[in-house]
């Protein structure tokens, strides 16, 4: 078992060495992916603002919420989720996406998961734009504890790149799983306060699906100190233990199985 956890912590350690090569993988894909576009990934921003627009007038109306606070949570929910699914999603093929370049090229597995959470970043910057847009709509001040927001951030990311690691190699091996992750995600996303808020839901209700919601937990890690709040203890706590126990599993798992991965490509 120790020799497992060896092998995967040295595949990750490598790749984090050679982070610039994730990062060139990633800005590439942007590049390649907008090379003909005038406006490139701001035409993601401008579908991200529509649809803010859209779901605020609808369900703000449906909750009778006030815009000044409903607007702006969502605009953080939707922008955390995006990036959220976005990754887990693309992280079910990260390897199976690099699958020429892994038969082809000697280099660490994990530095395919880097280069999709890097290019996943980008684009979560470029959405990003929004928020403070629709703050000086409302002219919303913007709070001090803004900052907190940065470390949740990377906390965040660091839960998000065990998972999409330990997807990326089961799904690997069983090609079905990325439909099933998909639509887990689909339901986790009405059970998670993306579109609703949680004074909206009753009390009873509203425990079981914030408590034993993981990602209610991470996403507010994030949202609640870009909205002037601070994050509860329980909320930094689940996020910590899920990054200790989820990295120390996924490397175990992972150096199991990495020598593996070429052969089920």
């Amino acid at each position: 078992m120790f020799k497992w956890m060896q092998k995967g912590w040295y595949d990750i350690q490598a790749s984090l060495r050679g982070y610039e090569l994730a990062a060139i993988f990633g800005w590439q894909d942007i590049r390649q992916r907008y090379r003909r576009s005038s406006l490139g990934p701001f035409w993601l921003t401008i579908s991200m603002g529509v649809m803010i627009v859209a779901l605020g007038f609808v369900f703000g109306t449906l909750f009778s919420a006030p815009m000044k606070e409903f607007l702006p949570f969502l605009t953080c929910g939707l922008i955390l989720w995006t990036l959220i699914t976005t990754i887990l999603n693309e992280g079910c093929t990260g390897f199976t996406a690099a699958e020429a370049m892994i038969k082809q090229i000697s280099l660490p597995l994990f530095t395919h998961i880097l280069r999709l959470i890097w290019r996943n970043l980008i684009i979560f910057a470029h959405n990003l734009v929004i928020f403070p847009l629709v703050l000086l709509f409302f002219w919303v001040p913007i709070s001090a504890t803004i900052w907190l927001a940065l470390p949740g951030l990377i906390l965040l990311i660091i839960n998000l790149s065990w998972i999409a690691l330990l997807l990326g190699v089961f799904c690997t091996r069983y090609r079905d799983v990325p439909q099933i992750v998909s639509n887990l995600l689909q339901v986790s996303f009405y059970l998670t306060p993306i579109i609703w808020m949680p004074p909206m839901v009753p009390r009873r209700a509203g425990l079981i699906l914030l408590n034993l919601n993981p990602f209610y937990h991470l996403v507010e890690i994030v949202r609640a100190p870009l909205l002037g709040g601070m994050p509860s203890v329980a909320n930094w706590a689940v996020a910590v233990g899920l990054a200790v126990t989820g990295w120390t599993l996924t490397i175990l798992f992972y150096g199991r199985f990495r020598a593996r991965i070429a052969y089920w490509l």
